[in-house]
């Protein structure tokens, strides 16, 4: 059922029209009253604000998979260590060349250790691109409806119940 079917039924029952994300109009200066805002407008946006929230979330579950795709890669200078690192950082892959054997055990290791963090850095230069890019598609989100805005809309019905 759709928040709109809701609020019909709702307003129907009751007798009373319940609106509850729309802002109040100014107060009418000719009649000292605050005008009821219209429940279709609540409704419309309820229904963006969820369609909105849905759309985010969709978003953000696509940056997720994005995020489990990477692979961040590097290789020495000279082409004997080559490395891929995942998109959270762990290491995927590391390829040795043969010829790497001859080099000693400290600059093997050494060149084997910058090369793994280089294979990190460009796994999470992917990986903040990805986020950064989410980020900014749910940065516009509007806020939802706090404590202090319900309250003020059931006051305002219980006002004009009166």
């Amino acid at each position: 059922m759709k928040i709109s079917d809701l609020c019909r039924l709702c307003n129907s029952v009751s007798g009373v029209s319940v609106n509850w994300l729309t802002l109040p109009a100014a107060s009418s200066a000719e009649s000292g009253t605050m005008p009821t805002p219209s429940p279709h407008d609540d409704v419309e946006q309820a229904e963006l604000y969820l369609r909105r929230g849905r759309d985010a979330m969709r978003r953000l579950q696509e940056a997720s998979a994005r995020i489990g795709a990477v692979a961040g890669t590097a290789e020495s200078a000279d082409g004997l260590v080559r490395a891929t690192a995942d998109g959270r950082g762990g290491i995927t892959g590391l390829r040795l060349n043969p010829r790497a054997m001859r080099l000693g055990a400290g600059a093997l290791g050494r060149q084997v250790t910058e090369v793994l963090q280089a294979a990190q850095r460009d796994a999470e230069t992917q990986t903040k691109q990805i986020v950064d890019g989410a980020l900014a598609d749910t940065a516009d989100l509007p806020p939802p409806p706090g404590e202090d805005f319900i309250r003020e809309r059931v006051d305002q019905i219980a006002r004009n119940l009166r």
